[in-house]
């Protein structure tokens, strides 16, 4: 009977670590999905998104609302080589996170040209088939966490609801003067909200901008900022969470 039991005791010991094991597999694959079909967090890094995203900010991006390119599984690949899978966009005026040819950081930037639109800058005002988008002046919120403090602060619309601020820094920057961009079908023109802090469309890769960006290119679409830290916080040291920014969770992003 001894043996019998512990022969019974160690069957059902390993059937927990096969059944332990299969819900850790099922645990990861259905993260790895999410990952992969739905949303991608990402890590702003640098200033060029200013006013709206500030480094430190965690954000989550959406892939379905964009579609699926050869990025959407890095660093796995995906069968997608030219153009989306489900393309759906993006719209002018949406905030992109993308990878530029020959280069493996993700980059993220607003959408300002779409395939086929003339975009110029002249004396810092954006041009889009030679229409100037209106911009009008609103004050520097004088809790903002920046160091572009002296910045013009410019309140600016592509024609739909949302509204979205940029900063106008360097008078006479070489980026508010350029020639005239005809995007390319299937590409797109992005720029940062920090205008004269963003090597964006305006230069390209070679000069240490981003150029055209190809659409197979295209990770997702930022959604919001699920949370947003100081550069003094250790996330496995509770007594730096005090630097957390509360304000800048889940906070929509336009």
């Amino acid at each position: 009977m001894g043996d019998v039991a512990i022969k019974e005791q160690s069957e059902n010991t390993e059937e927990s670590w096969l059944g332990l094991l299969f819900t850790i597999a099922c645990a990861f694959a259905f993260a790895f999905a999410l990952r992969v079909f739905v949303f991608q967090p990402f890590t702003i890094p640098s200033a060029s998104m200013e006013p709206n995203l500030i480094e430190g900010d965690y954000i989550i991006t959406s892939k379905y609302s964009v579609g699926y390119g050869k990025f959407a599984a890095a660093p796995l690949p995906f069968p997608i080589k030219n153009g989306r899978l489900f393309s759906r966009g993006p719209e002018r005026g949406d905030i992109i996170v993308f990878k530029p040819e020959g280069r493996a950081q993700y980059y993220i930037k607003r959408v300002v040209g779409l395939p086929g639109d003339r975009v110029q800058m002249i004396a810092g005002l954006l041009y889009v088939n030679d229409d100037v988008h209106p911009q009008t002046k609103s004050a520097l919120d004088a809790h903002s966490d920046t160091e572009f403090y002296g910045a013009e602060v410019r309140n600016e619309n592509f024609g739909g609801t949302n509204t979205h601020q940029i900063f106008e820094h360097i008078k006479n920057h070489p980026g508010d003067n350029t020639k005239v961009y005809i995007v390319p079908d299937n590409q797109y023109f992005m720029m940062g909200d920090n205008r004269d802090h963003s090597g964006d469309s305006r230069l390209p890769r070679v000069q240490g901008g981003v150029g055209f960006v190809p659409s197979e290119n295209i990770i997702g679409k930022a959604e919001f900022i699920l949370l947003s830290a100081k550069p003094e916080v250790v996330f496995y040291k509770p007594w730096t969470w005090h630097k957390l920014r509360g304000s800048r969770f889940f906070k929509g992003l336009k």
